[in-house]
C-alpha cells in the first residue's frame, strides 16, 4: 500500500484553516495516486483543544467540517483526527477519533482507547474511552488504526505499563496486516529516540509495517516536532519526516528502503531548533511580527536575543538596554557588541531617575529601615514597566529571559524581569544555557565571550553575584533535575549530593516560589517536566514547611 504521510501544523480552533490545509494535502496525495493519506490526531481542530471541547458549538462545527471533508474524498482514503459525539445516557459521549473516508463518505471510525491523564495531558477531562477496537479492510489490507497514546503501551517494550489494556495488540490479534497511528506527541529532548526504539520493537515483534504520522507546530508552550516515522515489518525505521516543520512523503509498504539510523541531533542543536520553532510559530499564530527583549549583558538575555533573531530575522527584533548605577560598564559594552554581531538595533534607557523618584516616594514609609530585596526589586520592576510600555507602543511580543534554574528557586522578580508573554528558555537549566551558547559560537563568536565568561549577576546591588545567594549552578542544576524531573526527595538527593543543608535550602526555595511560577509566562517545553500546565503543585501546602 502507498501511504502519504501528511505532517501538518494545525492551529487550535481554526477549523476553516485546518480543513483547508487537510484538503490541500489530500489533493496532492490524490494527484500522486497513493492509496491512503493520513493526518495527525485531532488535525481538524488542533491539539490540545482543552476546554474548547466543552463548547457544544465547537463540537458541532467540528462534526460539520469532518463530514464536509468526507464528501470531498475520492477513491484515495483520507484518514484524519477529529472529535466524534454520540448520544449516550452515561458519560460525555465525546470521543477523540480517527475518521477514515473515501468515495465521498465516512467509512470507518476508530475512537481512542487510552486517554492520557499525566503531565500536560488531560484527556479524561473531555473524552470517553473507546468501547472496542476493530479492523477495517481497505484495498487488500486489514488496517489496524490507533491514536497516539494507544501505541505507547506495548508489553514487549515497557517493563511497567500505564494501562491494563493494549489496543494495538488487540488489533494485531484480530489479524491486522498494516498498523497506522495518528499522533500529536509533544516534543521533549530524547523523546524522538525513545519513540523510534519503542516502535521498532513493536513492529519487529508483531511482524507488521507501521506508518506513524505526528503533527508539527507549536501550541503556546507545547512544541510538536513532527518527525513522522515509517517502519517495515522487520522493525527497521525506513522513513523519517522533517523535524520542526510541515512535511509530506510517501511510504510504500512493499518498497525497498535503506534504514534510517539517526533520528536526533545533539542536545544543543535540537533545543535551539525547538525553541526557534516554538517562538516563530507562536508569533505567526498570534499575529506578532516583532519581538522585544530586555538585554542585560548576561548570558540568558543574549541567548533569547539570538533565538529571536533566528526565528524572525534581525529586522524584527528590538532590544532595550536599561542600566542603573549598579550596571557595569562591561554589561553595556557586551550588549552593544552582541547587537552588532546580530545586526539588530538597540536603545539605551537609564532607569536611575525613575528608581530615584520611586525611592523618594517610599522614603517616608521606609525611613529607618535597612535596604533589602524591596529596593532591589524596584529596579527590576522599573525595567519591567519600561519593557511593557515599549511592547504596547510598538506592538512587540515581549520575551522573558529567565532560565529554568532561576524560576525553580525564585531568582526572578514578579512584575519585573518575569514580565512578558512567552518564556523562551524557561525550560532550560542555566548550565545548559552555557552549553548552547558555546555551541552557537562553535564556528565564530556571535555571543561575546565576555558574556559567557563573566560571573552571573542580577546587578541589583554593588558587586552582586548569583552565587552569593545560590550554590554553583552545576550543583544547583543537579539537585533540581532530581527534584523536578525524577521526583526524588530530600534523603535520596542528599545521598547523591552529600550536602544535606544545601539540598534542604534548594528544595525549600523551590516549594516557596510556587506562587511566582503560577504567574509566569508560558514556558516553551523541551524537557519531560516543564513548569506550567504539566507540573501542578499547590501554593499553600505544608509538605516541607
Amino acid at each position: 500500500m502507498r501511504i502519504a504521510l501528511c505532517q501538518i501544523n494545525p492551529t487550535i480552533g481554526d477549523l476553516k484553516g485546518n480543513k483547508k490545509k487537510i484538503l490541500e494535502y489530500y489533493k496532492r496525495a490524490v494527484e500522486d495516486k497513493v492509496d491512503l493519506a493520513i493526518f495527525p490526531e485531532l488535525a481538524i481542530c488542533g491539539y490540545p483543544p482543552q476546554d474548547l471541547v466543552e463548547k457544544q458549538e465547537f463540537r458541532d462545527q467540528i462534526c460539520k467540517a469532518s463530514f464536509e471533508l468526507a464528501c470531498e474524498s475520492k477513491s484515495t482514503g483520507l484518514l484524519f483526527g477529529t472529535i466524534v459525539e454520540e448520544s449516550e445516557n452515561v458519560g460525555t459521549g465525546v470521543y477523540n477519533s480517527a475518521m477514515l473516508c473515501y468515495d465521498g463518505k465516512v467509512q470507518f471510525v476508530q475512537n481512542k482507547t487510552l486517554l492520557p491523564n499525566y503531565d500536560v495531558f488531560d484527556e479524561r477531562r473531555y473524552f470517553e474511552s473507546a468501547k472496542n477496537v476493530s479492523l477495517h479492510e481497505f484495498k487488500g489490507e486489514k488496517l489496524g488504526i490507533s491514536i497516539c497514546e494507544d501505541i505507547w503501551n506495548d508489553s514487549d517494550y515497557w517493563k511497567k505499563r500505564r494501562y491494563h489494556t493494549d489496543p494495538v495488540q488487540s488489533l494485531v490479534d484480530y489479524g491486522a496486516t498494516l498498523l497506522l497511528n495518528i499522533s500529536a506527541s509533544p516534543y521533549a529532548y530524547g523523546r524522538r529516540e525513545e519513540r523510534k526504539k519503542m516502535l521498532s520493537v513493536l513492529t519487529k515483534q508483531d511482524n507488521l509495517p507501521l506508518a506513524y504520522v505526528c503533527c508539527s507546530g507549536a501550541q503556546t508552550d507545547l512544541i510538536f516536532d513532527g518527525a513522522s516515522m515509517c517502519f517495515l515489518k522487520n522493525g527497521e525505521l525506513v522513513q523519517l519526516g522533517k523535524s520542526f516543520e510541515e512535511d509530506y512523503f510517501i511510504f510504500d509498504t512493499n518498497g525497498n528502503y535503506d534504514p534510517v539510523l539517526k533520528v536526533e541531533d545533539s542536545f544543543e542543536e535540537e533545543v535551539l531548533n525547538a525553541l526557534t520553532f516554538g517562538l516563530k510559530d507562536y508569533c505567526e499564530k498570534t499575529g506578532f511580527k516583532k519581538v522585544l527583549v530586555g538585554l542585560s549583558g548576561g548570558i540568558d538575555s543574549a541567548l533569547v536575543t539570538y533565538i529571536s533573531v533566528r526565528a524572525l530575522g534581525p529586522e524584527n527584533v528590538h532590544v532595550v538596554l536599561m542600566p542603573s548605577k549598579y550596571s557595569s560598564e562591561g554589561s553595556i559594552i557586551d550588549s552593544q557588541k552582541l547587537a552588532t554581531n546580530l545586526k539588530i538595533d538597540h536603545h539605551i534607557i537609564s532607569i536611575q531617575n525613575v528608581v530615584g523618584e520611586i525611592n523618594s516616594a517610599l522614603k517616608p514609609l521606609f525611613e529607618n529601615l535597612l535596604e533589602n530585596i524591596a529596593e532591589e526589586n524596584i529596579q527590576a520592576r522599573t525595567r519591567g514597566l519600561i519593557l511593557m510600555a515599549v511592547s504596547n507602543k510598538f506592538n512587540c511580543l515581549l520575551c522573558t529571559t529567565g532560565n529554568k534554574s532561576e524560576y525553580a528557586v525564585g531568582y526572578a522578580t514578579l512584575y519585573g524581569d518575569m514580565n512578558g508573554a512567552l518564556g523562551i528558555i524557561a525550560d532550560v537549566y542555566k548550565t545548559e544555557v552555557y552549553k548552547i551558547a558555546e555551541y552557537i559560537n562553535r564556528r565564530e563568536e556571535i555571543i561575546p565571550k565576555e558574556i559567557i565568561e563573566k560571573a552571573p549577576s542580577a546587578e541589583l546591588r554593588p558587586n552582586q553575584k548569583d552565587q552569593d545567594s545560590l550554590p554553583s549552578y552545576e550543583l544547583l542544576d543537579s539537585i533540581l533535575k532530581m527534584y523536578l524531573e525524577e521526583y526524588k526527595e530530600e534523603e535520596e538527593i542528599t545521598a547523591v549530593i552529600g550536602d544535606e543543608e544545601v539540598v534542604k535550602k534548594v528544595l525549600r526555595l523551590v516549594d516557596l516560589n510556587e506562587f511566582k511560577r503560577k504567574q509566569a509566562a508560558p514556558a516553551l517545553r523541551v524537557t519531560t517536566k516543564a513548569f506550567g500546565y504539566g507540573r501542578r503543585f499547590p501554593i499553600v501546602q505544608g509538605w516541607r514547611r
